[in-house]
């Protein structure tokens, strides 16, 4: 998340946060440019309209709204946004029966693929935008044991075992011929570097070994790490999240466009660039928000996403969360991405 902005950090008075606070609830519910009529009405205060119109010029001077060319109405910039979360936000907690209803999804499912895919099912339906969720980064599975075979013609069989058993096989097409010997040979000499080191670990040592210079390898040092790289690529897994839900932001007025579903969809397909989000918030303490420009990655300026990581027996496995539209209900949003999280590592927990 980025760095918490504190109400010091900006010359506003208890008054200006007090419109802010009420300008930012109405656009959230509403959609709407919000005017000042409006907002001297939600914020309950005996104000004059022209007290409110210069309260919210400063506000517009600090940066923290804006009135788009077609409206006399304001509506919150995300450092507005950005203010109002981290000090104006009043969380809305979930009742014990919406946990439960929320619990119930997990309830009799024998796998934890299935368990993940009901954790973004549950998120997109009870927000009704795109829930996402990172399958478990299995931190202690390590390398065990790599064994190459050779088969007729030029070709050999990789054999890749982790410490989670998972057995990963992979016929490999290679320039010449070699001995049992020396497919051996190169076996002994991996699994002496890398076994029991963290899978990823070793896959981002092996490019290292092939960008290195081959003058400084041996003819069955470059095979191994060539052969090992490639059966590795064969391990990685073809989906790293599920998302669901997203179908959901064709509903909200500023992200319906076609050209804007395009882009968002193709995002969810390539799943790369949100992957990397919620990578960043692995290591991260409790719910993270992203609001709009702050992720880093254009095709979501106009969206926010409220993450939280997910354990089991204190270690944290994986990242979930909802994507939408930057004026999301954060005081709903965020308690049901917590409780999610809660709950899929609960049901994990429980395999």
């Amino acid at each position: 998340m980025a760095t918490p902005i504190a109400s010091g950090d900006y010359p506003v008075s208890e008054r200006a946060l007090h419109f802010l606070k009420a300008l930012v609830e109405r656009y959230i519910r509403d959609g709407q440019p919000v005017g000042s009529r409006t907002l001297a009405k939600d914020a309950g205060l005996d104000l004059s309209p022209a007290t409110v119109r210069n309260v919210m010029a400063d506000l517009e001077d600090m940066g923290l709204v804006v009135s788009p060319h077609t409206s006399a109405g304001r509506v919150p910039t995300v450092s507005g946004y950005r203010l109002f979360i981290d000090s104006l936000l009043t969380i809305k907690p979930l009742t014990e029966g919406e946990v439960e209803a929320m619990r119930q999804h997990f309830q009799h499912l024998g796998d934890a693929a299935r368990l993940i895919e009901s954790a973004s099912q549950v998120l997109s339906g009870v927000t009704h935008m795109a829930g996402v969720v990172m399958l478990p980064r299995h931190e202690r599975n390590a390398f065990r044991q790599i064994e190459f075979l050779p088969l007729s013609g030029e070709r050999v069989l990789a054999i890749l075992v982790t410490s989670e058993g998972e057995v990963h096989n992979r016929v490999i097409h290679i320039d010449r011929r070699y001995t049992p010997s020396e497919l051996e040979q190169a076996a002994n000499l991996l699994n002496q570097m890398f076994t029991g080191q963290d899978m990823r670990e070793v896959r981002k040592r092996l490019l290292a070994d092939l960008k290195s210079t081959h003058a400084r390898m041996d003819e069955i040092m470059m095979r191994a790490v060539d052969m090992a790289q490639r059966v590795l690529e064969a391990a990685e897994r073809p989906d790293d999240c599920y998302i669901a839900g997203q179908t959901n932001l064709m509903e909200f007025t500023e992200l319906c466009s076609m050209e804007r579903l395009r882009q968002l969809f193709d995002a969810f397909t390539k799943k790369s660039e949100i992957l990397h989000l919620l990578d960043r918030c692995i290591e991260a303490d409790g719910v993270q928000i992203f609001i709009g420009e702050e992720s880093g990655y254009q095709l979501l300026d106009d969206c926010s996403l409220v993450t939280a990581p997910y354990r089991i027996d204190d270690q944290v496995i994986g990242v979930l969360g909802v994507i939408g539209p930057t004026r999301m209900d954060y005081p709903r949003v965020i308690p049901i991405v917590d409780v999610t999280a809660r709950l899929l590592g609960a049901a994990l927990k429980q395999q």
